[in-house]
């Protein structure tokens, strides 16, 4: 009965949009058009479906009404067009999409971490080095979270994957219970810091979060500007590097944990290494290739595309066996990022080639005429960041509210564009600290046991703040410098 909730909601959505009339400036066609992408985007939240299934319907529904909702009359009335052939090369754009392919090969660099066990072993490793003392082994969870982070675009394999398997048992090691008061002896610290931590380097590695990569090309595509995988860690690198250290002492003081240092973590992780046994060659053939891969995509990028590189390095690792081709066919999450983002930015297109955005950023920016570029500029970050608080997705938050934040960016006179585009890219891993649903690993550890929810709405606003507040201090500084 929930599912058929969740499947009724973005069809009665999409459908009451539909019948409403059309917003004065606005063609009926375009306002048909965003009642169906409205509907996608609270399906997303829903997920009666998996989002690439959620994705395809939406797709495929314009592209069966493409006379009603995706040309002008005007365009119809054009000697020889055939609406039909032109719809369904709309509705595959997205497959052809470069970025959406690199998203798919970000996905078997992760998939290599966990066949080849290397993952789990840098963590043990740093576990052992650093565990004695509580605070100490919350640097070793960030440490193995930003080593991770470059090759693994999707947060919740990387965190909810990899860190969290290993980390969950630490607490019982000094009698800390999952929903007991004793919780708060460390097993509360150690999962707080790791949530903290995946959100900031989220948004330091363009490779680190998939909606990144969809807002590169969304940016591309709405604003006519490139942003590459240096660009976007040199813009970010300064204050992800200063949240990264202050997140574990940060949880330290607001949220400690009752005890401080002992002996029993260090000598667990040796144990669980001595079980993996020695550094294999597939681990060591991994390590060799993630390291070219971000090595090309730092100093080649002038001579070969960075989806280029992420496809030789799936080709490098199916030539040396650290994966299978079947371990690929049968990688159902990364066939389903495939479907859902190649789908989502044509269905982001669209509603740039309808009129929507552009209608709509006319509209909002008439009201902030008054405001000086930097003001709008940081007044719309600010909305863009805590409107997160409405969305589940950080997909669906990019899909929906990006292109029309960029398109209002355009219409204020003086904005600085590359500025403002870079400022709400790479807030979109830090957002996902708010609310136990606002990014992937949100519900893993959240449904750990170790963070009440009380706890984790407290912890949510608090960071949530200081994020942004370290982000735009130090951020528009530096931005104005380097752009």
């Amino acid at each position: 009965m929930t599912n058929s909730w969740k499947a009724i909601i973005p069809i009665v959505v999409a459908i009451a949009i539909a019948l409403l009339p059309a917003p004065d400036g606005l063609a009926p066609h375009a306002w048909y058009f965003f009642a169906i992408f409205a509907g996608v985007i609270v399906g997303l939240m829903t997920e009666p479906l998996p989002g690439g299934a959620v994705g395809l319907i939406g797709v495929s529904l314009v592209t069966c009404l493409a006379p009603w909702v995706l040309y002008a009359p005007a365009e119809l009335a054009k000697p020889g067009f055939k609406p039909a052939n032109a719809a369904l090369g709309w509705a595959l754009s997205g497959f052809s999409n470069a970025t959406v392919w690199l998203i798919f090969g970000a996905f078997m660099f992760a998939l290599g971490y966990e066949k080849t066990g290397l993952g789990r072993r840098i963590a043990l490793v740093l576990v052992k080095a650093m565990g004695r003392r509580t605070l100490m082994l919350g640097y070793a969870v960030m440490i193995a979270d930003t080593i991770l982070a470059p090759f693994t675009p999707s947060n919740t394999a990387r965190s909810g994957g990899t860190i969290f398997p290993v980390i969950r048992n630490l607490p019982a090691l000094y009698d800390s219970k999952p929903n007991d008061p004793s919780a708060r002896r460390i097993g509360s610290y150690i999962m707080w810091v790791a949530l903290a931590t995946t959100c900031v380097t989220s948004s330091m590695f363009l490779t680190a979060l998939a909606p990144n990569l969809l807002a590169v090309e969304l940016v591309n595509k709405t604003a006519k500007i490139s942003l590459s995988w240096t660009q976007w860690f040199t813009a970010f690198a300064p204050i992800g590097i200063t949240l990264l250290i202050l997140v574990p002492l940060l949880t330290y003081w607001f949220y400690p944990p009752e005890v401080k240092e002992g002996s029993e973590v260090p000598a667990w992780a040796a144990t669980e290494l001595k079980k993996m046994g020695g550094f294999s060659m597939r681990e060591a053939m991994l390590a060799v290739v993630v390291m070219l891969a971000l090595m090309l995509w730092i100093f080649g990028d002038k001579f070969i595309n960075a989806t280029s590189v992420a496809l030789l390095v799936i080709s490098l690792m199916l030539i040396s066996k650290v994966v299978t081709w079947d371990d690929v066919v049968k990688n159902s999450p990364a066939w389903n990022t495939l479907a859902w983002f190649a789908t989502l930015v044509a269905l982001a297109d669209g509603l740039n080639k309808v009129g929507f955005v552009k209608w709509f950023a006319e509209s909002v920016a008439s009201h902030m005429s008054g405001f000086t570029p930097f003001t709008a500029m940081v007044v719309l970050v600010l909305v863009f960041y805590f409107t997160h608080y409405l969305f589940a997705s950080v997909t669906a938050h990019v899909t929906a509210l990006l292109p029309v934040m960029l398109a209002v960016g355009s219409t204020i006179p003086g904005i600085n564009m590359p500025q403002f585009a870079l400022l709400l890219c790479l807030t979109l891993g830090i957002m996902g600290v708010q609310t136990p649903y606002a990014t992937g690993p949100s519900p893993v550890y959240y449904g750990s046991g170790y963070l009440p929810s009380a706890d984790y709405w407290r912890l949510g606003g608090i960071f949530g703040l200081i994020f942004i507040a370290v982000f735009l201090l130090i951020g528009l500084p530096w931005l104005a410098f380097i752009t």
